[in-house]
């Protein structure tokens, strides 16, 4: 763990300045990088020495059990303590949850807080060790819990990204084009709110998953031995 946190280091440095905090719709200098975005954070404006970052960061991951196939899981496991370690090191808050669905009809939902803001331990780190391949999976649930989470929290910028190799299915009816409409209301509903969504895409599903989202929230994760660097460049560009 501490050699991936040694390794994204050096991301951090590339992407943001002790000077300039990067990314803004307004300030004193133009990015002409950013442009390639067009989210309209063109500028950077300086950045207080006392300053830390206003961003708080959700990561949920998909604990299905097609997650076992191809190396998903561990994949997953590197990349959300790359994330973890990285929010670590620049005091960024940072809730960590996994995710299941139909473990038992008693237990249609399930959720595995791994770290949370407000409980701040340790062994945070080792508890993301844990994330396994379950069972089905109820997104729209999983997100809306999240963002609830993240919403009332004072940072400017709440970013939540989900980790996930499939389309959502669960319970008898929880597939297709219902499945697909509660997600895309969850999402509506927490943006106005001013929760940034992304998808992490890392299986078969990859188109499924870019309708729900759409192309601005989807990131096609091909290599997924590119996914822990990429969640972290992602991250430092909201700092």
């Amino acid at each position: 763990m501490r050699e991936i946190a040694r390794k994204t280091l050096p991301l951090l440095e590339h992407e943001a300045s002790f000077e300039f905090a990067r990314n803004h719709y307004y300030g004193s200098k133009f990015q002409a990088d950013s442009v390639a975005y067009r989210d309209f954070r063109y500028f950077a404006k300086k950045r207080p020495p006392a300053e830390s970052p206003s961003l708080v960061v959700g990561l949920r991951v998909d604990e299905s059990a097609s997650m076992t196939a191809f190396g998903r899981l561990e994949a997953a496991k590197r990349a959300v303590i790359a994330v973890y370690e990285f929010c670590q090191l620049c005091h960024i808050p940072v809730l960590i949850y996994g995710d299941t669905a139909d473990v038992s009809r008693l237990e249609q939902m399930s959720v595995y807080a791994y770290t949370d803001f407000d409980r701040t331990d340790a062994n945070d780190r080792f508890r993301l060790t844990g994330i396994r391949a379950r069972s089905n999976n109820r997104d729209g649930m999983a997100l809306r819990i999240i963002a609830e989470r993240l919403a009332v929290t004072p940072q400017k910028t709440k970013l939540l990204i989900s980790i996930s190799d499939g389309q959502p299915k669960a319970m008898e009816d929880y597939a297709g084009a219902y499945a697909v409409q509660d997600m895309q209301q969850t999402i509506a509903e927490y943006e106005r709110k001013g929760i940034t969504f992304l998808a992490a895409a890392i299986g078969q599903d990859k188109d499924v998953i870019n309708q729900i989202y759409g192309n601005e929230r989807f990131l096609d994760i091909t290599n997924l031995t590119e996914l822990p660097a990429k969640l972290v460049r992602i991250i430092a560009r909201y700092l």
